[in-house]
């Protein structure tokens, strides 16, 4: 009995191994997450909806000399027509939800693959102002990140390909390959995440804007003008923003370099004159004068303006739709080709 369990045993291990080394070798070979692509090698098509899987290779195949950076408010800004406008070829690496330290090690990657990187458009929510942005707990979201996601892919991250997860994404990419489903995301990081236009409802989009009252509109008229102490706004600190600094000053003096602050509807910024608006106006002095010391443009569409307080512009609170997303192109590229902002003055300029 005790011969048959320890030959049963040995045969289930066996028929394990081949079958992991099945998987990995299945894996592997199809690389779909581009671990194998390097310069001049073109990225696989992009399978997994997870952005911090899928973007690294896009970084490291060179196929692009211009980037945007950010999170899920940045993610509708069109690389292409970027590329057009601006005679560089961009892609589009913001990511859903990305923290303060995610985008950072986004672009310190391609500033360390690019040999000459063009453009560096970086749109910063407020979480770059947030006082613990910098603490370990804060770095990473729920989402799994990969080790090659901030350095060079090494060969023990091969081993941890062998899953579940893994394998039904390579399966996806055999599907692609003999023409049965499409990709996930465009090939330059572009997708539009947000509901089909056609389905837009803006008694459904008040509901989420207005969350906090319940999806009625709430009094977003400014407070009375009342300073916060001394006392208080000097302990106000920003330490994120050092991460910024940092990041900005390793690119070469020949990268242009555009800090957008994006537009969000105004229910979604402290109301103006509270305390929390000195605060967020403080921060964004800071990155004035970081961006200032970079010689990089500065483009603040995070204030009250036509642009962020018209509902039928909004999904959410947070996020805009298509139209607002066409608008910023059309700006920025006006802006970094030497044009000034729309006459609404919803974009504010610095320098």
């Amino acid at each position: 009995m005790a011969r048959n369990w320890i030959a049963w045993s040995r045969w289930f291990c066996l028929a394990l191994a081949l079958f992991a080394g099945l998987v990995f070798t299945f894996i592997a070979g199809l690389d779909p997450f581009g671990l194998r692509v390097g310069v001049g090698q073109a990225p696989r098509p992009i399978m997994d909806i997870n952005q911090r899987f899928m973007y690294p290779q896009l970084v490291r195949s060179g196929a692009f000399d211009a980037a945007v950076v950010g999170t899920s408010t940045m993610r509708l800004v069109d690389p292409q027509a970027l590329s057009r406008d601006l005679g560089a070829r961009f892609a589009n690496l913001a990511m859903n939800a990305a923290t303060p330290w995610e985008q950072m090690q986004t672009a310190r990657l391609f500033q360390a693959h690019v040999a000459a990187p063009r453009w560096l458009v970086w749109g910063l929510d407020q979480t770059w102002c947030e006082a613990d942005a910098t603490d370990p707990a804060k770095w990473r979201t729920p989402r799994p990140v990969p080790a090659w996601f901030s350095r060079d892919v090494r060969w023990f991250d091969w081993l941890k390909l062998v899953n579940l997860t893994n394998l039904e994404i390579a399966g996806r990419l055999l599907a692609y390959r003999f023409g049965l489903t499409r990709e996930r995301i465009r090939g330059d990081g572009y997708e539009v995440f947000t509901p089909p236009e056609a389905s837009y409802d803006l008694s459904r989009a008040r509901s989420h804007i207005y969350q906090g009252s319940g999806g009625k509109p709430e009094d977003l008229s400014p407070l009375p003008p009342a300073p916060v102490p001394l006392s208080e706004n000097a302990g106000w600190r920003f330490p994120a923003l050092d991460w910024l600094a940092d990041s900005l000053a390793a690119y070469p003096p020949a990268t242009r370099i555009m800090i957008v602050l994006p537009p969000s509807h105004v229910a979604a910024f402290p109301r103006t004159n509270s305390a929390g608006w000195q605060r967020y106006a403080a921060c964004k002095s800071r990155i004035a004068a970081i961006a200032r010391a970079r010689g990089a443009a500065l483009v603040d569409y995070a204030h009250p303006s036509p642009l962020t307080s018209d509902d039928t512009h909004y999904w959410d609170a947070l996020h805009f739709r298509l139209p607002v997303a066409q608008r910023l192109e059309q700006e920025l590229a006006a802006i970094a080709t030497g044009g000034a902002p729309f006459d609404d003055g919803a974009a504010r300029l610095s320098h």
